[in-house]
Protein backbone atom coordinates (compact mmCIF):
# COMPACT_ATOMS: atom_id res chain seq x y z
CA UNK A 1 0.00 0.00 0.00
CA UNK A 2 1.42 3.37 -1.01
CA UNK A 3 1.37 5.90 1.83
CA UNK A 4 -0.63 9.07 1.27
CA UNK A 5 2.13 11.36 2.55
CA UNK A 6 4.57 9.79 0.05
CA UNK A 7 2.15 10.54 -2.77
CA UNK A 8 1.98 14.18 -1.65
CA UNK A 9 5.75 14.42 -1.28
CA UNK A 10 6.52 12.78 -4.63
CA UNK A 11 4.05 15.12 -6.30
CA UNK A 12 5.84 18.13 -4.81
CA UNK A 13 9.23 16.80 -5.97
CA UNK A 14 7.97 16.19 -9.50
CA UNK A 15 6.49 19.70 -9.68
CA UNK A 16 9.78 21.18 -8.48
CA UNK A 17 11.77 19.18 -11.04
CA UNK A 18 9.47 20.27 -13.86
CA UNK A 19 9.71 23.88 -12.69
CA UNK A 20 13.51 23.87 -12.58
CA UNK A 21 13.79 22.17 -15.99
CA UNK A 22 11.29 24.55 -17.60
CA UNK A 23 13.03 27.61 -16.11
CA UNK A 24 16.45 26.54 -17.41
CA UNK A 25 15.04 25.70 -20.85
CA UNK A 26 13.26 29.04 -21.13
CA UNK A 27 16.42 30.87 -20.11
CA UNK A 28 18.43 29.05 -22.72
CA UNK A 29 15.84 29.80 -25.39
CA UNK A 30 15.71 33.45 -24.38
CA UNK A 31 19.51 33.60 -24.35
CA UNK A 32 19.67 32.13 -27.83
CA UNK A 33 17.01 34.43 -29.17
CA UNK A 34 18.87 37.50 -27.91
CA UNK A 35 21.83 36.69 -30.18
CA UNK A 36 19.97 37.37 -33.39
CA UNK A 37 21.77 38.24 -36.68
CA UNK A 38 20.86 41.94 -36.54
CA UNK A 39 22.71 42.32 -33.25
CA UNK A 40 25.76 40.64 -34.73
CA UNK A 41 25.64 42.95 -37.75
CA UNK A 42 25.57 45.97 -35.44
CA UNK A 43 28.49 44.53 -33.47
CA UNK A 44 30.46 44.09 -36.71
CA UNK A 45 29.91 47.74 -37.71
CA UNK A 46 30.89 49.03 -34.26
CA UNK A 47 33.98 46.85 -34.15
CA UNK A 48 35.01 48.03 -37.63
CA UNK A 49 34.71 51.61 -36.47
CA UNK A 50 37.00 50.94 -33.49
CA UNK A 51 39.75 49.24 -35.47
CA UNK A 52 42.22 50.96 -37.79
CA UNK A 53 41.54 50.87 -41.50
CA UNK A 54 42.44 47.81 -43.52
CA UNK A 55 45.44 49.67 -44.98
CA UNK A 56 46.86 50.60 -41.55
CA UNK A 57 50.17 49.02 -40.47
CA UNK A 58 49.86 45.62 -38.82
CA UNK A 59 51.47 47.02 -35.63
CA UNK A 60 48.59 49.49 -35.25
CA UNK A 61 46.05 46.79 -35.88
CA UNK A 62 47.80 44.50 -33.35
CA UNK A 63 47.69 47.20 -30.66
CA UNK A 64 44.00 47.84 -31.37
CA UNK A 65 43.24 44.14 -31.08
CA UNK A 66 45.13 43.91 -27.76
CA UNK A 67 43.20 46.89 -26.37
CA UNK A 68 39.94 45.32 -27.49
CA UNK A 69 40.94 41.97 -25.94
CA UNK A 70 41.64 43.57 -22.55
CA UNK A 71 38.32 45.40 -22.55
CA UNK A 72 36.14 42.50 -23.72
CA UNK A 73 38.11 39.66 -22.10
CA UNK A 74 37.82 37.69 -25.33
CA UNK A 75 40.46 35.79 -27.29
CA UNK A 76 40.51 37.75 -30.57
CA UNK A 77 42.03 37.20 -34.00
CA UNK A 78 41.79 39.54 -37.00
CA UNK A 79 42.01 38.10 -40.55
CA UNK A 80 42.37 39.51 -44.05
CA UNK A 81 39.44 38.91 -46.41
CA UNK A 82 41.42 36.05 -47.95
CA UNK A 83 42.05 34.40 -44.55
CA UNK A 84 45.57 35.57 -43.68
CA UNK A 85 45.94 36.51 -40.01
CA UNK A 86 46.62 40.19 -39.33
CA UNK A 87 46.71 40.30 -35.52
CA UNK A 88 45.88 38.11 -32.49
CA UNK A 89 45.44 38.61 -28.74
CA UNK A 90 44.93 35.82 -26.23
CA UNK A 91 44.91 32.13 -27.02
CA UNK A 92 45.18 31.01 -30.64
CA UNK A 93 41.77 30.88 -32.25
CA UNK A 94 40.40 27.75 -33.93
CA UNK A 95 41.36 27.13 -37.54
CA UNK A 96 39.71 29.75 -39.77
CA UNK A 97 38.58 29.28 -43.38
CA UNK A 98 36.97 32.36 -44.98
CA UNK A 99 35.39 30.19 -47.68
CA UNK A 100 33.10 28.62 -45.08
CA UNK A 101 32.85 31.53 -42.68
CA UNK A 102 29.78 33.66 -42.08
CA UNK A 103 28.71 36.16 -39.47
CA UNK A 104 27.28 34.31 -36.51
CA UNK A 105 28.10 32.50 -33.32
CA UNK A 106 28.26 28.94 -32.06
CA UNK A 107 28.92 27.17 -28.78
CA UNK A 108 32.38 25.80 -28.33
CA UNK A 109 34.08 23.74 -25.62
CA UNK A 110 35.55 26.90 -24.02
CA UNK A 111 32.52 29.08 -24.53
CA UNK A 112 30.68 30.91 -27.32
CA UNK A 113 32.67 31.61 -30.52
CA UNK A 114 31.78 34.74 -32.55
CA UNK A 115 32.65 35.33 -36.20
CA UNK A 116 32.09 38.86 -37.53
CA UNK A 117 32.72 40.12 -41.04
CA UNK A 118 33.66 43.77 -40.79
CA UNK A 119 32.35 46.30 -43.35
CA UNK A 120 35.77 46.44 -45.08
CA UNK A 121 35.82 42.65 -45.60
CA UNK A 122 38.11 41.69 -42.74
CA UNK A 123 37.10 38.87 -40.40
CA UNK A 124 37.12 39.12 -36.60
CA UNK A 125 37.02 35.81 -34.70
CA UNK A 126 36.44 36.07 -30.94
CA UNK A 127 36.13 33.41 -28.26
CA UNK A 128 34.76 34.28 -24.83
CA UNK A 129 37.14 33.67 -21.94
CA UNK A 130 35.28 31.74 -19.25
CA UNK A 131 36.41 33.27 -15.99
CA UNK A 132 33.08 32.30 -14.41
CA UNK A 133 30.80 29.33 -14.95
CA UNK A 134 28.08 29.54 -17.52
CA UNK A 135 25.18 31.67 -16.17
CA UNK A 136 22.86 28.83 -17.09
CA UNK A 137 24.74 26.66 -14.61
CA UNK A 138 24.42 29.33 -11.93
CA UNK A 139 20.69 29.61 -12.56
CA UNK A 140 20.23 25.83 -12.60
CA UNK A 141 22.25 25.51 -9.37
CA UNK A 142 20.24 28.26 -7.68
CA UNK A 143 16.95 26.74 -8.76
CA UNK A 144 18.20 23.34 -7.63
CA UNK A 145 19.02 24.73 -4.19
CA UNK A 146 15.56 26.29 -4.00
CA UNK A 147 14.01 22.97 -4.97
CA UNK A 148 16.04 21.12 -2.32
CA UNK A 149 15.06 23.70 0.32
CA UNK A 150 11.39 23.40 -0.61
CA UNK A 151 11.63 19.59 -0.57
CA UNK A 152 13.24 19.58 2.88
CA UNK A 153 10.71 22.06 4.25
CA UNK A 154 7.75 20.22 2.68
CA UNK A 155 8.62 16.79 4.08
CA UNK A 156 7.67 17.52 7.74
CA UNK A 157 4.42 19.07 6.57
CA UNK A 158 3.27 16.18 4.41
CA UNK A 159 4.63 13.63 6.92
CA UNK A 160 2.66 15.29 9.71
CA UNK A 161 -0.48 15.11 7.60
CA UNK A 162 0.23 11.46 6.89
CA UNK A 163 0.73 10.68 10.59
CA UNK A 164 -2.59 12.29 11.47
CA UNK A 165 -4.36 10.19 8.86
CA UNK A 166 -2.56 7.07 10.11
CA UNK A 167 -3.69 7.78 13.68
CA UNK A 168 -7.24 8.28 12.43
CA UNK A 169 -7.04 4.98 10.56
CA UNK A 170 -5.75 3.22 13.70
CA UNK A 171 -8.67 4.67 15.69
CA UNK A 172 -11.19 3.42 13.13
CA UNK A 173 -9.64 -0.06 13.18
CA UNK A 174 -9.62 -0.04 16.99
CA UNK A 175 -13.32 0.88 17.05
CA UNK A 176 -14.08 -1.71 14.40
CA UNK A 177 -12.23 -4.30 16.48
CA UNK A 178 -14.69 -3.84 19.33
CA UNK A 179 -12.99 -1.20 21.49
CA UNK A 180 -15.84 1.28 21.84
CA UNK A 181 -13.69 3.61 23.93
CA UNK A 182 -11.36 4.28 20.96
CA UNK A 183 -10.82 7.99 20.27
CA UNK A 184 -8.35 9.97 18.19
CA UNK A 185 -6.61 13.24 18.99
CA UNK A 186 -7.96 16.30 17.19
CA UNK A 187 -5.00 18.24 15.76
CA UNK A 188 -5.22 21.46 13.79
CA UNK A 189 -8.20 23.22 12.27
CA UNK A 190 -8.33 21.70 8.80
CA UNK A 191 -10.47 19.01 7.19
CA UNK A 192 -8.49 16.19 8.81
CA UNK A 193 -9.13 17.71 12.25
CA UNK A 194 -12.84 18.02 11.39
CA UNK A 195 -12.86 14.37 10.32
CA UNK A 196 -11.19 13.33 13.60
CA UNK A 197 -13.74 15.31 15.61
CA UNK A 198 -16.59 13.75 13.63
CA UNK A 199 -15.14 10.28 14.25
CA UNK A 200 -14.94 10.96 18.01
CA UNK A 201 -18.57 12.12 18.10
CA UNK A 202 -19.70 9.06 16.17
CA UNK A 203 -17.68 6.73 18.40
CA UNK A 204 -19.13 8.39 21.51
CA UNK A 205 -22.65 7.96 20.18
CA UNK A 206 -22.04 4.32 19.25
CA UNK A 207 -20.62 3.60 22.70
CA UNK A 208 -23.62 5.21 24.37
CA UNK A 209 -26.07 3.27 22.21
CA UNK A 210 -24.33 -0.07 22.77
CA UNK A 211 -24.04 0.57 26.50
CA UNK A 212 -27.71 1.46 26.69
CA UNK A 213 -28.56 -1.65 24.68
CA UNK A 214 -26.54 -3.88 26.97
CA UNK A 215 -28.03 -2.29 30.08
CA UNK A 216 -31.56 -2.67 28.73
CA UNK A 217 -30.93 -6.29 27.77
CA UNK A 218 -29.43 -7.15 31.14
CA UNK A 219 -32.18 -5.38 33.09
CA UNK A 220 -34.95 -6.90 30.97
CA UNK A 221 -33.46 -10.36 31.35
CA UNK A 222 -33.13 -9.89 35.08
CA UNK A 223 -36.67 -8.56 35.49
CA UNK A 224 -38.11 -11.47 33.46
CA UNK A 225 -36.91 -13.95 36.06
CA UNK A 226 -39.37 -12.71 38.66
CA UNK A 227 -42.57 -13.50 36.71
CA UNK A 228 -40.97 -16.73 35.49
CA UNK A 229 -40.40 -17.75 39.08
CA UNK A 230 -44.06 -17.03 39.85
CA UNK A 231 -45.16 -19.10 36.83
CA UNK A 232 -42.93 -21.96 37.92
CA UNK A 233 -44.42 -21.86 41.43
CA UNK A 234 -47.96 -21.75 40.00
CA UNK A 235 -47.20 -24.72 37.76
CA UNK A 236 -45.92 -26.73 40.70
CA UNK A 237 -49.08 -25.90 42.70
CA UNK A 238 -51.41 -27.20 40.04
CA UNK A 239 -53.53 -29.96 41.46
CA UNK A 240 -53.49 -33.56 40.39
CA UNK A 241 -56.66 -32.94 38.42
CA UNK A 242 -54.81 -30.55 36.08
CA UNK A 243 -53.91 -31.80 32.64
CA UNK A 244 -50.51 -33.49 32.94
CA UNK A 245 -49.53 -32.62 29.37
CA UNK A 246 -50.34 -28.96 29.92
CA UNK A 247 -48.46 -28.93 33.22
CA UNK A 248 -45.36 -30.57 31.68
CA UNK A 249 -45.45 -28.25 28.67
CA UNK A 250 -45.70 -25.24 30.99
CA UNK A 251 -42.74 -26.41 33.04
CA UNK A 252 -40.69 -27.02 29.88
CA UNK A 253 -41.50 -23.56 28.56
CA UNK A 254 -40.48 -22.01 31.86
CA UNK A 255 -37.21 -23.99 31.85
CA UNK A 256 -36.40 -22.93 28.29
CA UNK A 257 -37.18 -19.29 29.04
CA UNK A 258 -35.00 -19.44 32.14
CA UNK A 259 -32.17 -20.97 30.10
CA UNK A 260 -32.59 -18.31 27.39
CA UNK A 261 -32.39 -15.55 29.97
CA UNK A 262 -29.27 -17.12 31.45
CA UNK A 263 -27.62 -17.28 28.03
CA UNK A 264 -28.61 -13.70 27.20
CA UNK A 265 -27.10 -12.52 30.47
CA UNK A 266 -23.92 -14.48 29.76
CA UNK A 267 -23.71 -13.08 26.21
CA UNK A 268 -24.19 -9.53 27.54
CA UNK A 269 -21.46 -10.06 30.14
CA UNK A 270 -19.06 -11.42 27.53
CA UNK A 271 -19.71 -8.44 25.23
CA UNK A 272 -18.83 -6.08 28.08
CA UNK A 273 -15.53 -7.86 28.80
CA UNK A 274 -12.79 -7.66 26.14
CA UNK A 275 -10.71 -10.40 27.81
CA UNK A 276 -11.24 -13.31 30.19
CA UNK A 277 -11.83 -12.38 33.82
CA UNK A 278 -9.79 -15.29 35.12
CA UNK A 279 -7.42 -17.97 33.86
CA UNK A 280 -6.49 -21.25 35.50
CA UNK A 281 -5.21 -24.66 34.40
CA UNK A 282 -8.14 -26.86 33.38
CA UNK A 283 -8.11 -30.58 32.54
CA UNK A 284 -10.42 -30.56 29.51
CA UNK A 285 -11.05 -34.33 29.67
CA UNK A 286 -12.03 -34.23 33.35
CA UNK A 287 -14.23 -31.20 32.86
CA UNK A 288 -15.98 -32.77 29.85
CA UNK A 289 -16.52 -36.04 31.77
CA UNK A 290 -17.97 -34.18 34.72
CA UNK A 291 -20.37 -32.22 32.55
CA UNK A 292 -21.34 -35.21 30.37
CA UNK A 293 -22.20 -37.26 33.44
CA UNK A 294 -25.25 -35.04 33.97
CA UNK A 295 -26.58 -36.40 30.68
CA UNK A 296 -25.54 -40.04 31.29
CA UNK A 297 -22.80 -39.80 28.67
CA UNK A 298 -19.22 -41.08 28.75
CA UNK A 299 -16.21 -39.19 27.44
CA UNK A 300 -13.34 -40.85 25.59
CA UNK A 301 -9.86 -39.57 24.90
CA UNK A 302 -6.80 -38.40 26.81
CA UNK A 303 -6.20 -35.75 29.45
CA UNK A 304 -5.22 -32.39 27.94
CA UNK A 305 -4.54 -29.25 29.97
CA UNK A 306 -5.75 -25.87 28.76
CA UNK A 307 -5.61 -22.43 30.34
CA UNK A 308 -8.88 -20.58 30.70
CA UNK A 309 -12.05 -19.80 32.62
CA UNK A 310 -13.45 -23.05 34.05
CA UNK A 311 -17.03 -21.76 34.19
CA UNK A 312 -17.02 -20.60 30.58
CA UNK A 313 -15.46 -23.87 29.37
CA UNK A 314 -18.12 -25.77 31.31
CA UNK A 315 -20.82 -23.72 29.58
CA UNK A 316 -19.17 -24.48 26.20
CA UNK A 317 -19.30 -28.24 26.81
CA UNK A 318 -22.84 -28.09 28.16
CA UNK A 319 -24.15 -26.18 25.15
CA UNK A 320 -22.57 -28.69 22.74
CA UNK A 321 -24.03 -31.67 24.56
CA UNK A 322 -27.48 -30.09 24.87
CA UNK A 323 -27.39 -29.18 21.19
CA UNK A 324 -26.55 -32.80 20.30
CA UNK A 325 -29.37 -34.11 22.48
CA UNK A 326 -31.85 -31.63 21.06
CA UNK A 327 -31.07 -32.11 17.36
CA UNK A 328 -29.24 -35.43 17.30
CA UNK A 329 -32.28 -37.64 17.15
CA UNK A 330 -32.36 -40.99 18.94
CA UNK A 331 -28.82 -42.04 17.98
CA UNK A 332 -25.89 -42.15 20.41
CA UNK A 333 -23.85 -39.04 21.28
CA UNK A 334 -20.05 -39.30 21.31
CA UNK A 335 -17.80 -36.93 23.26
CA UNK A 336 -14.02 -37.19 22.81
CA UNK A 337 -11.03 -35.12 23.97
CA UNK A 338 -7.69 -35.49 22.17
CA UNK A 339 -4.47 -33.60 21.67
CA UNK A 340 -3.25 -32.72 18.19
CA UNK A 341 0.13 -31.06 18.36
CA UNK A 342 -0.24 -27.90 20.42
CA UNK A 343 -4.05 -27.96 20.27
CA UNK A 344 -6.63 -29.53 22.54
CA UNK A 345 -9.55 -30.90 20.48
CA UNK A 346 -13.08 -31.47 21.81
CA UNK A 347 -15.45 -33.38 19.50
CA UNK A 348 -19.18 -33.83 20.13
CA UNK A 349 -20.86 -36.04 17.51
CA UNK A 350 -24.47 -37.03 17.00
CA UNK A 351 -26.40 -39.12 14.47
CA UNK A 352 -29.15 -36.67 13.63
CA UNK A 353 -30.15 -35.29 10.24
CA UNK A 354 -26.96 -33.22 10.10
CA UNK A 355 -26.39 -29.64 8.99
CA UNK A 356 -26.26 -28.67 5.29
CA UNK A 357 -22.76 -27.62 4.28
CA UNK A 358 -23.95 -24.17 3.21
CA UNK A 359 -25.26 -23.47 6.74
CA UNK A 360 -22.45 -24.93 8.87
CA UNK A 361 -20.98 -21.51 9.47
CA UNK A 362 -24.26 -19.64 9.89
CA UNK A 363 -25.51 -21.83 12.72
CA UNK A 364 -22.95 -20.09 14.97
CA UNK A 365 -24.73 -16.76 14.45
CA UNK A 366 -26.95 -15.60 17.36
CA UNK A 367 -30.60 -16.69 17.06
CA UNK A 368 -30.03 -18.41 13.72
CA UNK A 369 -32.25 -21.47 13.31
CA UNK A 370 -32.11 -24.11 10.60
CA UNK A 371 -35.14 -24.53 8.40
CA UNK A 372 -37.35 -27.13 10.07
CA UNK A 373 -35.69 -26.56 13.44
CA UNK A 374 -39.01 -26.19 15.17
CA UNK A 375 -39.90 -29.77 14.31
CA UNK A 376 -36.45 -31.11 15.17
CA UNK A 377 -36.14 -29.59 18.60
CA UNK A 378 -36.59 -26.54 20.76
CA UNK A 379 -33.78 -24.09 21.44
CA UNK A 380 -32.91 -20.43 21.88
CA UNK A 381 -30.47 -20.06 19.01
CA UNK A 382 -27.80 -18.67 21.34
CA UNK A 383 -26.06 -21.87 22.45
CA UNK A 384 -23.71 -22.33 19.48
CA UNK A 385 -23.03 -18.58 19.28
CA UNK A 386 -21.79 -18.74 22.88
CA UNK A 387 -19.69 -21.80 22.02
CA UNK A 388 -17.90 -19.91 19.26
CA UNK A 389 -17.46 -16.79 21.40
CA UNK A 390 -16.03 -18.72 24.34
CA UNK A 391 -13.70 -20.73 22.09
CA UNK A 392 -12.29 -17.60 20.45
CA UNK A 393 -11.85 -15.85 23.79
CA UNK A 394 -9.59 -18.76 24.74
CA UNK A 395 -7.56 -18.41 21.54
CA UNK A 396 -9.33 -21.25 19.74
CA UNK A 397 -12.15 -21.81 17.28
CA UNK A 398 -15.27 -23.90 16.71
CA UNK A 399 -16.57 -25.57 13.57
CA UNK A 400 -19.38 -27.83 12.41
CA UNK A 401 -18.36 -30.88 10.36
CA UNK A 402 -20.09 -33.89 8.90
CA UNK A 403 -19.92 -36.96 11.17
CA UNK A 404 -18.99 -40.37 9.85
CA UNK A 405 -22.11 -42.43 9.23
CA UNK A 406 -24.35 -39.34 9.17
CA UNK A 407 -25.10 -36.60 11.64
CA UNK A 408 -22.99 -33.67 12.77
CA UNK A 409 -19.67 -33.33 14.53
CA UNK A 410 -18.94 -30.12 16.41
CA UNK A 411 -15.22 -29.59 16.91
CA UNK A 412 -13.64 -27.08 19.30
CA UNK A 413 -9.89 -26.47 19.19
CA UNK A 414 -8.13 -24.69 22.07
CA UNK A 415 -4.45 -23.95 22.76
CA UNK A 416 -3.07 -26.75 24.94
CA UNK A 417 -0.58 -26.01 27.72
CA UNK A 418 2.57 -28.04 28.35
CA UNK A 419 1.14 -30.13 31.20
CA UNK A 420 -0.81 -33.30 30.50
CA UNK A 421 -2.74 -35.33 33.07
Amino acid sequence: MQRLYLQFYITILVVLAVFVGAAVLLWRLADDDNRTPQYLDVAAELTGALLPDIDAPKQDQQRAIEVLQRKLRFDIALYEPDGDMIAMAGKPPPRFNPMHARTGWRRGPGGPNFTLQLPDGRWLVARQVRERPNPALWIAAALGLVAVAVAIAAYPVVRGLGRRLERLKAGVEQLGGGDLSARVRVEGRDEVAALAASFNRSAQRIEELVTAHRLLLANASHELRTPLARIAVAASLLGENADAKTRDSLKQDVAELDQLIEQILLASRLEALPTLERREPVDLLALAAEEASHYDLEVEGEPVMVSGDRLLLRRLIRNLVENAQRYGGSGPITVTVTREGSRAVLDVSDHGPGVPEAERQRIFEPFYRLAGGAETGRGSGLGLALVLDIARRHGGDAACLAAEGGGSRFRVELPATGGEG
